[in-house]
C-alpha cells in the first residue's frame, strides 16, 4: 500500500510525499520519492515535514501512529483494519484533538455500497435475510474482513440492530432469523470480493463491489488525504469524504 500511495502521490501536481515510516528502508528503494523525503523508522522526524499522515501499518503500529498525530497535531487518514476494540477507541478519542478519517475500505466504490445496503436493507425490511460473501488472498490475516463488517454494520444501523448480536459467523450453526451471517473465503491473491445478498422466499438483491487492484484502496486514501486538510477535529469516515456538503 504504501508503495501504491508513493506512486501517486509523484505523479500529483498538489501533493509530495514527505517519507515514509518503516522498518525496513532498504525494501523502499525503488520507491518514486523526492531526494528530501525521509525513509526510516523515526515517526517523529518523518511528521515534523509533514501536513496530512496516511497510515495503512498493522493495529500495533497504528497505536503509535494515532499518539504521534496528536502530539504534532496533524490530520490522519487510517485504513488499518483488524483493530481491537482498545484500538478503535484510542483512534476515536484522538479525533476530539485531530481530524482522523478512519475506514475499514478506502475504496469510493465500496462507500457508495455501503450506503445502498443501508437502503436496501431499510426498504426490505426483516422478510429479507441477509448474508454477506467475502472473498480475500490466503495472506489476509483478519475475517471477517473488515469490509464486510463495515456493510453488516450498514445493514444493521439501517435495521435498528446491535451489531454485535446481529452478527453470525459460524460455520458450524445456521443464522436466527434476523441476524446478519458472514460467508469468509481465502483464496489465491484476490485483493477483494463482496456481495451482500438481501433474500425472501420469492426474490433476491445482490449488490456487489469487486477490487481489481489493491491501488484502490491507495486512491481512495489520497482522496481523503485531500480532503481532510483544513478540516475541524472529528471522526470521520469515507462517507463523508464522498457525501458530506
Amino acid at each position: 500500500m504504501g508503495m501504491s500511495i508513493a506512486d501517486i502521490v509523484a505523479v500529483s501536481d498538489d501533493l509530495t510525499a514527505a517519507g515514509v515510516w518503516t522498518r525496513h528502508p532498504d525494501k523502499v528503494t525503488s520507491a518514486p520519492l523526492p531526494a528530501s523525503a525521509y525513509v526510516g523508522d523515526d515517526l517523529a522526524t518523518l511528521l515534523a515535514a509533514s501536513d496530512v499522515i496516511i497510515d495503512f501499518s498493522l493495529p500495533a503500529g497504528t497505536e503509535r501512529v494515532v499518539e504521534a498525530a496528536v502530539a504534532a497535531a496533524l490530520p490522519l487518514v487510517s485504513g488499518v483494519s483488524g483493530l481491537s476494540d482498545d484500538q478503535a477507541a484510542q483512534l476515536k478519542s484522538a479525533a476530539d484533538r485531530i481530524p482522523i478519517v478512519y475506514d475499514r475500505n478506502m475504496s469510493q466504490g465500496v462507500a457508495v455500497l455501503a450506503r445502498l445496503v443501508a437502503e436496501a436493507s431499510k426498504a426490505l425490511g426483516p422478510e429479507f435475510s441477509i448474508r454477506i460473501d467475502e472473498t480475500h488472498h490466503v495472506h489476509k490475516k483478519d475475517a471477517p474482513s473488515g469490509t464486510a463488517l463495515k456493510l453488516g454494520e450498514a445493514a444493521a444501523a439501517a435495521r435498528g440492530l446491535d451489531f454485535k448480536e446481529a452478527k453470525h459467523f459460524d460455520d458450524e450453526s445456521s443464522p436466527l432469523p434476523g441476524q446478519i451471517e458472514f460467508q469468509v473465503e481465502r483464496r489465491g491473491e484476490v485483493p477483494g470480493d463482496h456481495a451482500v445478498i438481501l433474500a425472501n422466499d420469492s426474490e433476491r438483491l445482490t449488490l456487489s463491489h469487486s477490487v481489481q487492484s489493491r491501488d484502490v484502496f491507495a486512491r481512495g486514501a489520497v482522496t481523503a488525504a485531500r480532503w481532510i486538510v483544513g478540516k475541524p477535529p472529528g471522526f470521520y469516515t469515507m462517507a463523508d469524504v464522498l457525501f458530506a456538503d
